[in-house]
């Protein structure tokens, strides 16, 4: 394999730092394997596995509506269950990255896509609110195993050792994954038969070349071995993971927000029951922000970050506006830009924070980074659905959309002077 390019993206500064270096694990191939041929096949093989068990937890998200009525529950039993999948998806990335640097990726992965399948089919026998939540935390046990170890992976398997690649195609498999699962979950259940289960049939049956995918990965062994420890990130690292940190925060904040609640947001100014509608929102949002990372490519990471604050803020205004306003078209500009901004965001956080990462550390520095990604998901919009219960959701969706604009508009001076921290010592070295 070539010598890995350098970390920064082409026309980038790098971190002050940061060192070029040879391309070094705590795994080492097992001598005893022979070298698999297809690295860039493997590669890909990768990049469908997450992106196919993100795809399995964004399902139920139009189906959220139908388990409201037919289960009895508010709003805010909808954010609650969201909650009790991030909340247990935490804890297994604090373990599984780690697990993985010392025991290999093949041996913590397969393991997450059998969890991924069993809470699928969980959501396909459901019977009752408790099987929603015994559903989502096992989706949230086998994300947090796999989203960390098959991050380093595509870091790993990069043919080129490209690391700035790598880290575009884990963004935009997991956002595809995220946007994939609420439309292909709406088409099912709006026009074929058994719409709380087939989906879910579905997944299972998708998640098996996932599983395949992950046999193809190399046999390593450990020169270390594996004690669980609490969150910590190397001291050179600290202050770019605080910043890119707190950007992919408010990012995957939008995220869960669309996620939970927006179908229903959408139903409510449209009109419509069309469980496609609410669906289609939340991929045009998380299209929008593929698309943004696909054109963002190459940009210096802190450069990606500053422009993507700005317009999700702004997507956001758009946001509160169509609530009040009533206006779809409203709703469909901030959908647009506020998924634009989050892309934006989201790989320039990324992108920094996996150029940096040492390699014996790569995904448990990741595993970490996921740890804010996934805060950010799942605690502000308990909150929303609290406030749903008092305010009504679209008064509620309007809070919360103008406060975290804000929060955005406060990053951008932070995120200037720290760039301006990185690159002062570059120029003057």
């Amino acid at each position: 394999m070539p010598p890995e390019r350098s970390a920064a993206a082409p026309g980038g500064t790098p971190p002050p730092h940061y060192r070029p270096r040879a391309r070094t694990s705590t795994l080492d191939p097992d001598p005893d394997s022979k070298p698999a041929p297809g690295g860039r096949w493997r590669f890909w093989a990768a990049a469908y596995a997450l992106l196919m068990l993100l795809t399995g937890t964004n399902l139920p998200t139009p189906l959220y509506r139908g388990y409201e009525a037919r289960f009895g529950f508010s709003p805010l039993m909808v954010t609650l269950i969201f909650a009790a999948y991030v909340a247990v998806l935490i804890p297994s990335l604090l373990v599984a990255g780690p697990l993985s640097d010392a025991v290999g990726r093949r041996s913590v992965l397969l393991p997450a896509v059998a969890l991924a399948a069993l809470g699928s089919l969980v959501f396909a026998l459901a019977a009752g609110t408790g099987w929603l939540f015994a559903a989502r935390v096992l989706q949230g046990l086998a994300l947090g195993a796999a989203s960390g170890p098959l991050t380093a992976a595509l870091t790993e398997l990069e043919p080129t050792g490209n690391r700035h690649k790598a880290a575009l195609v884990s963004t935009v498999a997991s956002v595809g994954g995220l946007g994939l699962g609420p439309v292909l979950a709406g088409l099912l259940a709006q026009y074929a038969p058994a719409p709380h289960v087939l989906p879910f049939a579905v997944e299972i049956v998708l998640l098996a070349p996932a599983a395949a995918a992950v046999t193809t990965l190399p046999a390593t062994r450990s020169r270390t071995r594996w004690c669980p420890r609490r969150p910590e990130i190397p001291a050179a690292l600290r202050a770019l993971f605080a910043t890119s940190g707190t950007s992919g925060f408010l990012a995957f904040a939008v995220i869960g927000l669309f996620l939970t609640l927006i179908p229903t947001y959408v139903a409510t100014l449209s009109g419509s029951t069309n469980l496609l509608l609410g669906g289609a929102a939340v991929a045009l949002m998380l299209g929008c922000s593929a698309l943004a990372q696909l054109l963002g490519y190459g940009r210096p990471a802190r450069t990606l970050e500053m422009v993507g604050l700005p317009l999700l803020a702004t997507g956001l205004v758009l946001l509160a506006l169509a609530g009040a306003l009533a206006s779809l078209i409203l709703l469909l500009a901030a959908t647009v830009i506020a998924g634009t901004g989050q892309g934006l965001a989201f790989l320039g956080g990324l992108t920094a924070v996996n150029q940096a990462a040492p390699a014996d550390r790569h995904a448990d520095v990741l595993s970490s980074f996921y740890v804010i990604i996934y805060l950010g998901v799942g605690l502000p919009v308990i909150g929303v659905g609290f406030l749903a219960t008092v305010s009504g959701l679209l008064a509620a969706v309007q809070y919360f959309a103008d406060f975290m604009a804000l929060l955005c508009l406060v990053m951008l001076p932070v995120l200037a002077r720290a760039r301006h921290g990185i690159s002062a010592p570059n120029a003057t070295g």
